[in-house]
């Protein structure tokens, strides 16, 4: 019996080990499949999916039905649909060998709103966010936006804002989402410190530097707000003032701002390294040129041996020199001045070399901040065009031209490395100031009394640069209401164009007539070269006169041409301090009309900047005029009349030939000459914050020469002499409108001229 069963138990334990065996070799793949996690992929199921196609997340996925999947390649398409940022959530779950992907979409923004913002406006806060409407919604970008108005309020001193999102949604997956914000109060600068100045005072760094302290009388300006952009360009602005003044080894080793301990205010601490100050040493000239004389060159080298060393000096001459090599036609020209310091010395020598530059064009010309004005306004100033050699006198000239349009509050153009050394790029950054004006206002002036005036203009209409105003006054003496639109580009060409249309009636009882005048003018003006300007025009209008001595009417025709030629330089045609404006004109009367007469006027001012910090200028004008009648006298309201604003100490009409009977009206004349000296400077406290400008000015002048057919010679007073007198004077853009007052006495003058001491004019806006 024994033997029997162990046989049974062999045979056993042997079909048992087969059938292992048979299924390890047929579970073999399997096994291995299972160990390494891959699963073979036979359809792809998406739910959830809305607004994108279920193909379209797939292929987001990079997966297709037949691929082979493991943990890694399931996470990564996980991450793939992730950084589409249309989904908010998503999931991936394996059933067998389907995938079934679950996803979530982000929410698209129907509306952007803004609360609690009264400081900031809607429309300067929403070109800052990234989030538009219509695009979709996610929570980082949402938190991008906070930082980025957040960012906006500290450049505008408001350090304790405050901005939170928040999301209100919407049937259909949308959302409007809501910036929150408390503005909070502007936190100040309370104290500015200098450490380490010996040779300066601070009260003179405090003039040099654009931050400034809190003080009652700066409530119209953002100065002494904390802005650390602000601060980073008051350390450039302390290095050129210590550079001009020859400190060659200045540095600013650190500027801190640290809030006060009530956190109500900044302490801004310049810390200062001054060292010796430097004198110029050896200069000269390495012209590699041979096409241009070295004489050409050498009499624009402006710095002197042995005086105090000032790099604007050097930066004036380097711009020269480029400007006279442009002369030759060289349009790449590099003009390094090189320098020794003798420190042992004292003593700086320079070296000016001027060689052929490398050959650098224009890649790109890039204008940012402009929301309204268009791109084309501004880049039409610029004399190049993307793929114009690159010149930097052409682009210096560009910028002054950009800052004349008066659309920016700032101009700031940096160049910058392009692709390749071979290439540049304009960065043209401008900082949008309002354009237009609706504005009803009363006022005084000396000349014209009390006054009414409404005027509704726009400078840079649509954009588009054009100029468009419509404008009324009514005062004692005279009333006027005129429309007036220029184009400064006609058909996108460096041509201006422009129309008036006008009505002026005058009843100044100080003149021997009243006078109504209505009509139009037509202009077309453009640049004869790069200072160089021609203007036409043609004007229309119909004049009546009455006289007050017999009551008696008289109404004439005028059809006149003139054109002018004005050559100007100026750096800002708003408040210039430096440069010249010279301009000649002549007006021909007599085709058509009843008026015949050719006029001439010569102008002229000479800007002269006496000093940069504070900048004081003194402004050198003349004028000459002459009106000739052509086979007839010339009538009494086209003469020129003088005295008010063209010869301060004397009333309107105050200095010429005038009756000396009856009213002792003034007649006018046909020649006129004057001359002014002025020099403009700032008033201490408020000059960088308020405007309040003062003049220091000496007037003189001349009127004579009459056509008088219903008055004989002997009747009234003409003398030539001249007339002359000295003031002084304040300009203000005050609160309530413009304000200019002048004070000038009469030095020269005859029995017969009328004086008026007190020049005072205030306009006021509701």
């Amino acid at each position: 019996m024994k033997p029997s069963l162990g046989v049974s138990v062999d045979k056993w334990q042997s079909a048992l080990v087969a059938w292992v065996l048979v299924a390890a070799v047929l579970l073999h793949p399997a096994i291995a499949s299972a160990q390494s996690g891959d699963i073979t992929v036979r359809e792809i199921q998406v739910v959830g999916a809305q607004r994108v196609d279920p193909d379209t997340v797939r292929s987001y996925m990079r997966v297709q039905p037949g691929d082979v999947l493991g943990p890694r390649s399931i996470n990564q398409a996980l991450k793939s649909l992730f950084e589409t940022g249309y989904f908010s959530d998503a999931s991936i779950d394996m059933r067998g060998d389907v995938m079934v992907v679950r996803v979530a979409e982000n929410p698209i923004v129907n509306r952007i709103a803004f609360e609690g913002n009264r400081r900031i406006d809607d429309e300067t806060l929403t070109p800052e966010l990234q989030l538009k409407p219509r695009q979709i919604f996610t929570r980082s970008a949402a938190e991008k936006d906070v930082k980025r108005i957040l960012g906006l309020y500290r450049r505008s001193g408001r350090f304790a804002a405050n901005v939170e999102a928040k999301i209100i949604e919407l049937s259909q997956n949308r959302v409007d989402v809501v910036f929150e914000i408390t503005e909070g109060s502007q936190t100040l600068i309370e104290k500015i410190i200098f450490i380490g100045n010996k040779q300066f005072s601070d009260s003179d760094l405090l003039g040099e530097i654009s931050s400034k302290e809190a003080a009652w009388y700066r409530f119209l300006s953002t100065d002494d707000v904390y802005d650390p952009d602000r601060m980073a360009f008051d350390r450039e602005l302390l290095r050129a003032f210590y550079l001009s003044r020859g400190y060659v080894d200045f540095r600013v080793t650190s500027a801190v701002a640290e809030l006060t301990p009530d956190q109500d205010g900044f302490i801004l601490t310049f810390t200062l390294k001054e060292g010796p100050q430097y004198a110029f040493g050896t200069i000269s000239l390495e012209n590699k040129l041979t096409d241009v004389p070295d004489f050409r060159l050498s009499v624009l080298l402006k710095p002197r041996s042995g005086e105090i060393y000032d790099d604007a000096l050097v930066r004036e001459t380097v711009d020269d020199l480029v400007d006279e090599v442009g002369t030759f036609g060289f349009a790449f020209v590099d003009v390094q001045p090189r320098s020794n310091v003798r420190r042992e010395d004292r003593e700086v020598d320079l070296v000016f070399r001027v060689d052929e530059g490398p050959r650098v064009y224009v890649e790109r010309i890039d204008v940012e901040g402009n929301l309204r004005t268009l791109d084309r306004v501004v880049r039409r100033e610029f004399g190049i065009v993307e793929g114009d050699a690159f010149n930097s006198s052409k682009i210096a000239r560009a910028t002054r031209k950009v800052r004349n349009l008066g659309y920016f509050r700032k101009v700031d153009v940096t160049n910058e490395r392009g692709s390749n050394a071979e290439r540049a790029r304009v960065r043209i950054k401008v900082e949008e100031a309002p354009t237009g004006e609706f504005s009803i206002g009363a006022g005084y002036s000396s000349e014209s009394g009390a006054l009414v005036s409404l005027r509704l203009s726009e400078r840079n209409l649509l954009g588009k640069g054009q100029d468009l105003t419509l404008a009324t006054s009514l005062s004692e003496e005279q009333n006027e209401v005129e429309i007036s639109f220029t184009e400064p580009y006609f058909q996108d060409q460096p041509i201006s164009v422009g129309a008036d249309v006008f009505r002026v009636a005058q009843d100044d009882e100080d003149l021997s007539y009243e006078q109504e005048r209505f009509g139009g003018r037509f202009r077309v003006g453009y640049e004869l070269s790069e200072d160089w300007y021609q203007r036409w025009r043609y004007t229309a209008q119909r004049r009546v006169y009455k006289f007050r001595s017999d009551q008696t009417k008289s109404s004439t025709n005028l059809s006149e041409v003139g054109h002018e030629v004005m050559y100007d330089t100026r750096d800002n045609r708003f408040h210039p301090t430096s440069g010249s404006v010279f301009s000649i004109s002549n007006d021909l009367a007599g085709l058509g009309g009843q008026a015949r007469y050719l006029r001439t006027d010569v102008r002229g001012t000479e800007y002269l900047p006496m000093s940069k910090r504070p900048p004081v200028t003194l402004a050198l004008s003349g004028r000459v005029g002459a009106i000739h009648g052509l086979g007839k006298d010339v009538e009494i309201g086209d003469r020129y009349y003088l005295g008010g604003r063209t010869l301060r100490g004397f009333e309107f009409g105050g200095v010429g030939p005038r009756y000396k009977e009856g009213t002792r009206a003034p007649l006018g004349g046909n020649y006129i000459a004057t001359t002014t000296a002025e020099l403009i400077f700032p008033v201490s406290l408020s000059a960088d914050d308020l405007g309040l400008r003062a003049r220091l000015f000496t007037d003189f002048g001349t009127l004579t020469g009459v056509d008088e057919r219903r008055t004989a010679s002997n009747d009234f007073h003409d003398e030539s002499s001249i007339r002359g007198s000295l003031g002084f004077g304040i300009s203000w853009t005050t609160p309530i409108g413009p304000l200019r007052l002048d004070f000038a006495w009469p030095v020269v003058k005859e029995d017969f001229d009328e004086d008026e001491t007190l020049l005072f004019s205030i306009g006021t806006q509701f």
